[in-house]
């Protein structure tokens, strides 16, 4: 990252030089395919207390709005999930909480220990970054049984990760409540609800901002679920499987599309803006946001250095030492990013 004000010499050189010239062959393969349009959920405080049980049908949730429901992770055209998959969210002064509820008609689960890798079952996941840089991010997976594995990512696996497994979410609350019977294929089963509570004292860690946040502080976040083809063997729920014997493909269903096959693009994940009661005015689309507007921008510049391309109009950029760096300047701040993709804003 460029220190102080020697940004602005370094301007100077490039626009008497020209920007500098990046790798030609383009592969596509790791650029979103879908135009950025995330989802933005406005959070409402909550007016009594949560009680972390897996029934959404405390008071507490009464007023919440759900979700968007879930599409395929790619975007676009691609096949409409054959499963109904809602989120909500409130806050209040300790926790921030999330609900879901997910259709199902053979609600099954495998895996009971902690930390395992839980998307080899069917399960729910949040995605949550505090201060939207798309570094220093917490991820959750759950699945029918309730069995938790969460982890902490530095920055994405593209750029290095890593992701720390052995990390727990010290005070952590969750909670799943079964609209039918679980490992059960004799019924019809109408699916499961997850409830979690993430204790402000632990997202703060990794913030670098007010938390809990302030009244309009907006933070990046996702949800995922994995859903596995099943059929009944010999009595027993059991993965789908082809000719070769493998488990078919499992299906990613997300709230904001990614645009490709990968959940560790927080550049394309949604939008949560936190709110007290009562609940005053409506946010504008993310796209009217200046800051993500140019967070934006900057995100081409990237995928232009990592994937080749060219920078965007109006993007100054330079190979460093250690690789990229481009910016946009305006009267009011420089935005930067960087060649791990982390976005920073400084004063002009």
């Amino acid at each position: 990252m460029l220190q102080g004000s020697c940004w602005r010499a370094v301007l100077v050189v490039v626009l008497l030089c020209g920007t500098v010239s990046l790798a030609q062959a383009v592969d596509l393969s790791g650029v979103p395919q879908i135009p950025w349009r995330p989802h933005v959920y406005e959070c409402l405080m909550a007016e009594s207390p949560v009680i972390v049980d897996g029934d959404l049908s405390e008071p507490a949730w009464a007023n919440m709005a759900w979700t968007e429901s879930f599409v395929d992770i790619r975007g676009g055209d691609h096949e409409k999930p054959r499963f109904k998959t809602q989120v909500k969210m409130t806050w209040d002064n300790d926790y921030f909480y999330v609900a879901a509820q997910l259709e199902e008609p053979n609600v099954w689960a495998k895996l009971t220990d902690r930390d395992a890798i839980i998307y080899y079952d069917n399960d729910f996941e949040v995605f949550l970054d505090p201060n939207g840089d798309t570094h220093e991010y917490y991820e959750l997976e759950i699945n029918a049984f309730g069995t938790e594995w969460d982890l902490f990512l530095g920055k994405p696996y593209r750029d290095g990760g890593p992701a720390l497994h052995e990390w727990d979410i010290a005070g952590l609350k969750s909670a799943v409540k079964i609209q039918g019977t679980l490992n059960d294929p004799s019924d019809k089963d109408e699916g499961w609800t997850v409830e979690i509570a993430f204790p402000w004292s632990v997202l703060g860690s990794a913030a670098r901002r007010d938390c809990p946040p302030k009244p309009g502080d907006t933070w990046r976040i996702n949800f995922s679920r994995v859903h596995w083809d099943t059929e009944v063997v010999g009595g027993e729920i059991v993965k789908q499987t082809g000719e070769d014997g493998k488990s078919l493909p499992e299906h990613n269903w997300v709230w904001s599309p990614q645009g490709l096959i990968n959940m560790h693009y927080p550049e394309m994940w949604g939008f949560v803006r936190f709110w007290e009661q009562p609940f005053m005015g409506r946010l504008a689309h993310p796209a009217t946001i200046p800051e993500e507007e140019k967070k934006w921008r900057l995100r081409q510049a990237y995928y232009a250095f990592k994937y080749g391309g060219k920078i965007p109009e109006g993007v100054e950029s330079l190979t460093t030492p250690k690789g990229f760096e481009a910016w946009i300047a305006t009267e009011e701040a420089v935005w930067f990013i960087d060649e791990t993709g982390r976005t920073t804003k400084k004063a002009p």
